[in-house]
Parts: structure tokens; C-alpha cells; sequence
């Protein structure tokens, strides 16, 4: 299993932990990644810390496929691919209506055939096999709207880009699981739990490698959650550290009936402690929804508490299919503990 580092988007104030992410880059991790919501950009704070590291592979998790054409991620996948040097990864994602629609002006519409097409655009251009020519349900290139100009035209891009560059997707519901392991090089899960993969995600992940074009298995796709790790010796204070982030996602990042997160809990068996959680959340009471949240869920997600405690953890991460594990909210101690465990 691979260590990898999740350090998200800014808050207010953009400020990278670069002294986490060099120690990692000198212990052998495999990745970092950035992320972006509605404030801070992922390619940004990426490029500047691909300037700062020397071995460790460059991830977005995820680059919101609404706020860039296909074409222009590709081409910032490229660029930052070959400044340096072959390390970049590039996970995609579809975001939610909420932010899709309330921020970046998009219609949400359908997410698994936008998908779809838009990983078949950014491959076509990697390959640079031909121009590019795509006429399908969500994108026309060239672009043939009743208000073309008539004057677009099939294009090849001028830099070479790597054909094998790897593809990740973000995904947590049964068909965006399996469309990520049918056209995906990689998976970016949030919340994963590897005691509940057996029924919860495997049959999306079985059935996605048997629809691929190509031959798919646990061997040659990754399956990289984001995983909260906290050390410390009280376990109570080590969870207490993860659950408002828990109650963010579970309770507010998304309306009622329109909140991935929330589904994926209660797929996990936790729907009465998820409905009180959104509940709460909603009307404004963060600290109660935080409280909500049952322990046993943080256990299921994160690796809390002492060292011993969470190698014991670990061995149930280690018998799952997970090949990279991303650390999120973590210190430099966490870092270099979590290397002696798994490096």
C-alpha cells in the first residue's frame, strides 16, 4: 500500500504545509493532492508545490470538470505533466448541483454521460492520434450550435502530452463507481470504509472492469481513498478532530435528497444517525451535528489515536483492496509515523 498526502482546498487564507508535503516527497510517498470547492483553485497551489518537491507525484482531487472545458484540462494536465517531469495525476470530478449550478453557472444535467465524454476528449487529445473531432449528447467539437461561426476546425495539440497519463475519477455512488473503474486509471474515494467494501462498493467496482474496452482488475487500478489520520493518545479528542468535518459533508454539502454523502453513511448503516446529523446541520447547529456523529462511523473512515491503536487499525486497511492511502488534516509526526507503518 502507497502513503499519499490530501491536503485540500484554503480556507480564507491560503497557506500549503510544505513542510509536511517535503518530508513526504524524502519518505517515499507516492502523491500529493489538492482539491478545490469554490475559493481556491487545485492547478495553482499544485505547480507551486511541484516547484518545491522533487520525487512525489502531483494529484488534483479533484479538478471540477464544470469549470473547464475538456480541452483545457487536458491542456493544463500536459503542461504541468511536463514541467514536472512526468509526475503529474489528474483527478476529475463532477462536483455537485450546488456548486455546479450555484457557482461555476452550468447545468448539472447527467453526470455519468458528461463523464463519460469528457474522459474520452482528454484521452483523445493525450493520444494526439488525430485532431480532435467529438460530436456527442454534452459536448460538439467543433462546436455546431445554431450559432457557430462555421469556422472551427479540428485541431491536433501542439504539445506532445502522455497517451498513458493516468485518470482518475472521484466517485462514491454505485454507477459513478462503476463508470470510474470501467474508464478510469485510478479511484478518489471520500469517506471509504474498507469494512463495508464487500458490499457496499465491490459489486460497482466488478461490474465497471467488466464493461472496460480493455483488461481491468484490482492489479492495474487504483483505488486511492482520503483517509483522516490523527494521532494522539486520547482517542475521544482523535475523533472529536474528525467529526465536524463528518457533519459538513454528511449534513451540508448538499440539500435534502440531493447529498451524496449522506447516502453513502446510510449505505453503511448509519441512516438514523445520518438523518439527525443533516437535521441538525440545517438548522444551524453545527457543534450538535458534529456531536451527532456516531463513533463507530469515525472509526470506519479514519485512523485514530495512538500509534499502536492505529496500526492495529490498519491491518483491516492493508487486507482491503486500497493501494494508496491519502492522509488529510495531519501533522508532520503523523507523517512519519504513518511511513514506519507502511513504507
Amino acid at each position: 500500500m502507497r502513503l499519499g498526502l490530501m491536503i485540500g482546498y484554503a480556507g480564507a487564507q491560503l497557506e500549503l504545509p510544505l513542510e509536511i508535503i517535503q518530508a513526504a516527497d524524502q519518505l517515499g510517498y507516492y502523491a500529493v493532492w489538492t482539491a478545490e470547492a469554490y475559493g481556491s483553485d487545485c492547478v495553482t497551489p499544485l505547480a507551486w508545490i511541484g516547484g518545491q518537491t522533487q520525487h512525489i507525484h502531483l494529484g488534483t482531487a479533484i479538478m471540477q470538470m464544470p469549470a473547464r472545458s475538456p480541452a483545457m484540462t487536458a491542456m493544463t494536465a500536459m503542461t504541468l505533466d511536463q514541467l514536472s517531469g512526468g509526475r503529474m495525476l489528474l483527478g476529475l470530478g463532477l462536483s455537485g448541483p450546488q456548486v455546479v449550478e450555484g457557482w461555476h453557472g452550468q447545468a448539472y444535467g447527467k453526470p455519468l454521460g458528461k463523464t463519460r465524454e469528457y474522459v474520452q476528449i482528454v484521452r483523445t487529445i493525450l493520444a494526439r492520434e488525430q485532431p480532435l473531432v467529438h460530436h456527442g449528447e454534452h459536448y460538439q467539437i467543433p462546436y455546431q450550435g445554431a450559432d457557430a461561426t462555421g469556422l472551427g476546425k479540428p485541431l491536433k495539440s501542439i504539445l506532445h502530452g502522455r497517451a498513458d497519463l493516468p485518470i482518475y475519477l472521484a466517485a462514491i455512488g454505485p454507477k459513478n463507481v462503476e463508470l470510474a473503474a470501467e474508464i478510469a486509471d485510478g479511484w478518489l474515494p471520500i469517506f471509504f470504509s474498507p469494512r463495508h467494501y464487500n458490499e457496499v462498493f465491490k459489486p460497482s467496482v466488478e461490474a465497471g472492469f467488466a464493461k472496460a474496452a480493455t483488461d481491468k482488475s484490482l492489479i492495474n487500478f487504483d483505488i486511492a481513498p482520503s483517509v483522516p489520520v490523527v494521532l494522539g493518545d486520547d482517542v475521544e479528542r482523535c475523533r472529536n478532530a474528525v467529526k465536524p468535518f463528518l457533519a459538513l459533508y454528511v449534513g451540508g454539502m448538499g440539500a435534502k435528497g440531493k447529498n451524496f454523502y449522506y447516502d453513502l453513511v446510510c449505505r453503511y448503516g448509519y441512516a438514523e444517525a445520518a438523518d439527525t446529523i443533516q437535521t441538525l446541520y440545517l438548522q444551524g447547529k453545527k457543534l450538535e451535528a458534529a456531536a451527532a456523529v456516531p463513533d463507530a462511523l469515525v472509526d470506519d473512515i479514519a485512523l485514530c489515536g495512538p500509534k499502536a491503536r492505529i496500526a492495529e487499525r490498519l491491518q483491516l486497511w492493508k487486507a482491503s483492496p486500497v493501494t494508496t492511502l491519502n492522509l488529510t488534516g495531519t501533522t508532520l509526526d503523523a507523517v512519519h509515523v504513518m511511513a514506519e507503518l507502511l513504507l
